[in-house]
Order: structure tokens, then C-alpha cells, then sequence
């Protein structure tokens, strides 16, 4: 088939001069193995629609005959599972938003009981409130399944060392690629976030072919080699698979020149599972195909709703078609892409995102509100409420500095010098990312007239 052929003849997208040790590595590991891909992924698309329309009337009936949520939303917006005839259809049922899982915080939208519930985690939330996904042994199964076939299409086999540098607990980055790699076969090493001289070590020491972790973070390691005296390209890494935020095809190029490897993108989201819900295939790198028979696409005008063609850019909707914990029905991601062919799967790719349509900022793999800063601030009396996020590249690492006014009765030098490590304690603490923080004078904050502009992104 013409994919096999494609895997044999696997390069880089991005050809850097001398490109040469993962190029001939990574196609002599890519064997045309027929047991490593799911048929559905090379299926005619009338069979993955086939196969959609089935399990889009289950996992309907599942949410509103199981979930206090759903069965409530879909009355009052007068539609029944059993209206839908065709896919097509799914555009009558309304919309799920992050505030509704905020709303229905911690357990108001799972459709099992807890007793059933394996799994529990969480991302954060507008309101200092995480939101809570379940999952059932199911849905782990399920979870484990997407993220195998995505290092599958990523170039990785089993028997492969993985190099986990995403972090685990709750964030379902570290957990999600661990147990997908271990359902391919792998031999995984669960580093974790952080210690970022310990990751080379342990790279050069245990010498894994395969890295899971944030591409800005990546870029840290790679200077932590240089600051050894090592040269990234003579470690072991030959294929590294990267997200939890986005990045450019520039990023990409630095990365598989700086380590001669293949940087591949996968995607995902906790509301929808986690990582895994999207990849790239190694052979083509020209977008990330879909897993449709387990989560649904559409592409919306984000500001009226209306389902658009394959092909325009919009707003991404997403729902699930197998999960029983937590279904999932027409979830706004707020991610701005669009839908196309697909090319080495038969499943349609979504581009690379190229923005949002809220006001949400992903820094390195945390999903930060300005409202959860200004939460903060105004939980310190020495500071007043006017403030503005300046989002900066500190080396290769995305930074944040909060620059905030102090209170015109708090103006001495220790008052400032208290309130802005207090406050950067207090959004390492309840946001879960490091900031510094410059305490201005009043007036020292820009005004805008209308609508505060709160972000200044000099990225």
C-alpha cells in the first residue's frame, strides 16, 4: 500500500544541511508492519463514517440518559438522540463549554457512577477551580489505544526506550504518553518535568530513542547540552513527539537540526481524553490526523455557531464517541484551525493552531486566564487592581512578567519588595506557573479606553 512505501522512504519534512543519522535511522526502525496500524486508520471513508454514525448514537444516548447534565440541556434545546439520522444532524444538539465543566464542578457531568470512575484529573480553571475529567477502564484502555497508534504514526515501535519529560499528577500529559507507550510495547523512562540537567543525564545514560515533552521545553534540554559540553545531535534521540502547546514549523526545524532527529506534533485536550486525540505521521508532517472513530470534528464560525466546510478555518468542536465516564457532546476547544484530507491516514488532519477565539494563554503547557491572575492581585491589599500580562521569550522558554500598580498608600520600597514575592508565591501556588512581577508606581500601568488590554504578547 502507498503508505508502507511512504514509511520506508520516511525524511524530514524539514531538510537541515546534513541531515543525515535520523533520516537513515528512523527509515531503517519504520518496517511496513500491518499489525502496528489500526484499519480503521487506512479504511475507506465511507466505512469511518459508517462507523461514526454508530457510535455518535450511542454516545448521545449514553449522555443524556446517564448524565444530569446533558439530559436537561438537550430538552431545553428541543432535540432527543433520537433525532439524529445522519451525521450531519449533530449540528442540532447544542454546544458544551469549559464553564460548563467549571459549573458542574467536581463530578456534575460524569455519566457513570464514582464507583466506576477509575481515574480522576484536572487542568485549571478560571476560577481557581480545576476542571475535573473521569475516566472509566474503558476509557483508560481507549486513552492508552490513541496514544500507542499516535507514537505508531510519530515512527515509534515496540521495544523503543520513551523518554517522558511531560509532567504527571493531575495534567494529563505525563500519564497519558506513560501508558501509551507502555501499551505499544516500549520500555518507558517517567522523568517528569523539570531537572533539566538530571534529562540529560539520564538521556545520555539510558540512551531512549524517543522523547514525549513540551517543544519550548525541548529547546531547554538542548541548551543544557551545549552548557555539558554535548552535542545534541550525537545523543540517542531520534524522534521526538511534542505538544501541550503550540509551536511553528521554525521551532520544528531548530529542533531536528540542533538534534538530528524527527519532531513530530501530537494533540489533545483533557476535556476530550488528553494527548492523543491527533499526530502527525513522520512520513508527511503536513498536519495532524484525527482519530475519528473515537472523537468527532467540526469546524464552526466562532462567532455564530455555524458548522463550516472542510477546508475553512474556525473555531474546533470536538465530540466524543466512545468515552462513558465523561461524554462529551459538541465541546468548543477554542482552538482556530480547519479540517482537511487526509493524506498517510484515511481519518482528515486538523492544521496547526493558529490562535483562539478566547482570551486563554497556553505557557509552557499551562492553560493560564488573565482572570486567575487578577484574582491574585487583588487578593494583596499593597496592590491595586490595574495590571497587564507581558508575555516575553526568556532564551527559548515562553516567560510571563505581571506588571502591577502598587496601592498609593503601600509606595515604600519594602511595602513593593513584599507584595510582588507574595504575589508571585501566590500564582506559583494556586496557577501553577512562575511569573516575575514588576510593582509600578500608580499610574505606572497603561490605560485603555474601552476594553483593558490585558495581554502584551512581545513573543
Amino acid at each position: 500500500m502507498e503508505i508502507f512505501t511512504k514509511l520506508l522512504n520516511a525524511k524530514p519534512t524539514t531538510t537541515p544541511t546534513n541531515f543525515g543519522q535520523a533520516a537513515n535511522l528512523v527509515r531503517n526502525a519504520l518496517s511496513p508492519d500491518v499489525s502496528l496500524i489500526n484499519p480503521i486508520e487506512l479504511a475507506p471513508r465511507a466505512e469511518i463514517e459508517a462507523v461514526q454514525l454508530e457510535r455518535l448514537r450511542w454516545s448521545l444516548s449514553h449522555a443524556y440518559n446517564n448524565s444530569a447534565f446533558y439530559k436537561p440541556k438537550f430538552d431545553e434545546a428541543g432535540v432527543h438522540p433520537d433525532d439524529l439520522k445522519s451525521l450531519a444532524d449533530l449540528a442540532k444538539f447544542p454546544f458544551t463549554l469549559k464553564s460548563d465543566l467549571r459549573d458542574n464542578y467536581p463530578f456534575g457531568m460524569f455519566a457513570l457512577p464514582m464507583e466506576q470512575v477509575a481515574r480522576i484529573h484536572a487542568s485549571s480553571g478560571t476560577t481557581g477551580k480545576p476542571t475535573v475529567v473521569g475516566y472509566s477502564k474503558k476509557d483508560l484502555d481507549t486513552w492508552a489505544e490513541v496514544v500507542a497508534r499516535s507514537m505508531v504514526a510519530a515512527g515509534v515501535r515496540p521495544g523503543d526506550r520513551v523518554h517522558i519529560a511531560y509532567g504527571y499528577g493531575l495534567f494529563t500529559g505525563g500519564l497519558g504518553a506513560h501508558y501509551g507507550a507502555e501499551k505499544l510495547g516500549c520500555t518507558v523512562i517517567p522523568m517528569s518535568g523539570g531537572q533539566t540537567a538530571r534529562q540529560v543525564q539520564l538521556i545520555q545514560d539510558f540512551k531512549p530513542r524517543v522523547i514525549m515533552v513540551t517543544p519550548s521545553y525541548m529547546l531547554s534540554i538542548a541548551e543544557e547540552f551545549r552548557r555539558q559540553g554535548i552535542d545534541p545531535r550525537s545523543c540517542s534521540l531520534e524522534i521526538g513527539i511534542f505538544g501541550a502547546e503550540p509551536w511553528t514549523e521554525s521551532i520544528r526545524q531548530e529542533i531536528e537540526t540542533t538534534f538530528d532527529m524527527h519532531a513530530v506534533d501530537i494533540f489533545g485536550l483533557s476535556e476530550i481524553i488528553g494527548p492523543g486525540v491527533s499526530n502527525e505521521c513522520v512520513e508527511t508532517k503536513d498536519g495532524l490526523h484525527i482519530w475519528e472513530d473515537h472523537f468527532l470534528p467540526e469546524i464552526i464560525n466562532p462567532e455564530t455557531g455555524e458548522v463550516l466546510p472542510d477546508g475553512e478555518e474556525g473555531e474546533l468542536v470536538f465530540t466524543s464517541l466512545t468515552k462513558e465516564a465523561l461524554p462529551i457532546i459538541r465541546y468548543r476547544t477554542r482552538d482556530l484551525t480547519r479540517l482537511l484530507p487526509g493524506t498517510a491516514r484515511s481519518m482528515r488532519r486538523m492544521a496547526k493552531i493558529t490562535g483562539r477565539s478566547d482570551d486563554m494563554i497556553i505557557l509552557r503547557g499551562v492553560n493560564v486566564f488573565p482572570t486567575q491572575i487578577e484574582e491574585q492581585v487583588l487578593k494583596i491589599p499593597a496592590l491595586s487592581p490595574h495590571y497587564q500580562l507581558r508575555l516575553y521569550k526568556k532564551g527559548p522558554m515562553d516567560a510571563m512578567e505581571v506588571l502591577v500598580e502598587c496601592d498609593p498608600q503601600a509606595q515604600g520600597a519594602d511595602d513593593r519588595q513584599r507584595a510582588a514575592a507574595e504575589l508571585a508565591n501566590n500564582i506559583k501556588t494556586m496557577v501553577g506557573i512562575s511569573v516575575s512581577v514588576d510593582v509600578r508606581d500608580p499610574g505606572g500601568v497603561a490605560r485603555s479606553e474601552g476594553k483593558a488590554k490585558r495581554v502584551l504578547d512581545e513573543r
